[in-house]
């Protein structure tokens, strides 16, 4: 598997940001507050976390979010 520099931090946010739309999205009808507010919370520290800065920039979100999505389900199985 390739490696990728993010950081760990950085993963385990994605990692419980896809959770948190997974648990929004089976939540029943008006009592998703609680979720929408989590998802924000995690949306946006993963958009402003400091590795952004660096080089590549924004432009390597989605391979984060593919690198957490599979991280996560070599844990699971």
């Amino acid at each position: 598997m390739q490696q990728y520099p993010y950081p760990d931090d950085l993963v385990q946010a994605q990692i419980a940001c896809h959770r948190a739309y997974g648990a929004l999205a089976s939540a029943p009808r008006g009592s998703s507050t609680t979720q929408r507010r989590q998802l924000l919370h995690l949306s946006a520290r993963i958009l402003f976390h400091p590795y952004w800065a660096g080089a590549g920039g924004r432009a390597q979100l989605e391979g984060l979010r593919w690198y957490a999505r599979a991280l996560e389900q070599t844990r699971a199985a």
